[in-house]
């Protein structure tokens, strides 16, 4: 197969096939026969939680592979139309079965995440995108790490304790994770075992509303249940991802203790806004927002760009809407943007941004 992978992306091939590629061509015969487009199809279907679905997919030979903690883009497609999210790779590297995994929560506001708890079925083809993001253990893992999550960000993390249950690692390994309570946690079976499977690990459980009697660690993170669990921040590499308020608790508590060198994180999703501070970046908001490509320009409301431009008729590409994939950044003309995450304020001319979470500081123009 590699040979003929090679020959059908050719230049002579590619050449005679413009201005269409391969892809196109070979799709009309069979949606998972690609040479350079991943197309993966679903061997399971496994019910996490009331509300968590595990999809066991089995990409086709265009699949890279995957690194633990980095995700992908899966797109579905309903009543002809695709809808794309990103999702986290669960599952742990180099399954020898030849499938991946990735892992869902339902979302009142996530129509695809509903449509895998609830209809997506076996042999179903999906789209998916080669596997990206920085969230990864090094290829030399350290003596000695911590990995925390809060939520559905267990995901990334689960892949990285899979692998190194896998690969038999024998370092110091800390798994503290947050959840509302153990009917809302994701891998409750596994997790009761996996200190068992890793040799030096602990494997730590934080119910945050529904706290079990005999736990030594409650409420929401702290430094102190790091003490207690004997890790140094200031000595162990860490990687935690969450929900924002999650992320904002460990990082404030690494930069003051000046180790956020050690410190890796991932966004579950966009934080929530509280809404008093929503009231106020409304009605602080100036500026206009221009869509030059459009010809359209609106009077800045203080939502994100990607809010802007479909509430003034637009309908600009995007994916996952909270900042991990690429598909709807734009270029950003003039002005500053304030990103909603970091609150990072940006002012680089001919600069590009995802315009889903970045909000306009004053007068911008963008390439949309």
């Amino acid at each position: 197969m590699g040979l003929v992978r090679s020959a059908l992306t050719s230049r002579p091939v590619k050449a005679l096939t413009s201005p269409h590629t391969v892809d196109h061509y070979l799709d009309q015969v069979h949606p998972m026969m690609t040479v350079e487009l991943v197309r993966a199809r679903v061997v399971d279907v496994i019910r996490e939680t009331d509300v968590a679905t595990t999809v066991v997919l089995r990409p086709n030979g265009a699949w890279r592979g995957f690194r633990p903690g980095q995700h992908v883009e899966f797109g579905i497609e309903v009543d002809g139309t695709r809808k794309v999210r990103v999702f986290s790779v669960s599952c742990a590297a180099g399954k020898r079965q030849g499938t991946i995994s990735v892992s869902v929560k339902a979302h009142e506001d996530g129509y695809v995440s509903r449509f895998l708890n609830s209809e997506l079925a076996r042999r179903t083809v999906v789209h998916l995108s080669q596997a990206t993001g920085d969230f990864v253990l090094p290829d030399a893992v350290p003596d000695e790490i911590a990995l925390v999550s809060g939520g559905s960000g267990i995901t990334p993390v689960m892949s990285m304790a899979r692998t190194l249950r896998d690969r038999g690692h024998r370092g110091k390994v800390t798994f503290l994770h947050y959840a509302k309570s153990r009917r809302d946690e994701m891998f409750s079976t596994e997790l009761d075992t996996l200190a068992e499977q890793l040799p030096d690990a602990q494997v730590v459980r934080v119910y945050t509303r529904e706290p079990e009697p005999a736990a030594a660690l409650a409420g929401r993170f702290h430094v102190d249940h790091l003490k207690h669990l004997g890790v140094d921040p200031t000595t162990v590499p860490t990687w935690v991802c969450g929900p924002a308020g999650l992320i904002a608790s460990v990082r404030e508590t690494y930069d003051e203790l000046d180790a956020t060198d050690l410190l890796h994180t991932e966004y579950f999703k966009v934080p929530t806004v509280d809404p008093a501070l929503l009231e106020q970046s409304a009605d602080e908001a100036v500026g206009t927002l221009a869509f030059e490509e459009s010809d359209t320009s609106v009077d800045n409301s203080g939502a994100t760009i990607l809010e802007q431009a479909e509430s003034a008729g637009l309908t600009p590409d995007f994916g996952c809407r909270m900042g991990v994939c690429n598909t709807c950044a734009v270029k950003k003309l003039g002005g500053a943007v304030r990103h909603v995450i970091s609150g990072e304020v940006c002012a680089n001319t001919d600069e590009t941004i995802k315009v889903c979470v970045n909000v306009p500081v004053g007068d911008v123009s963008v390439a949309l």
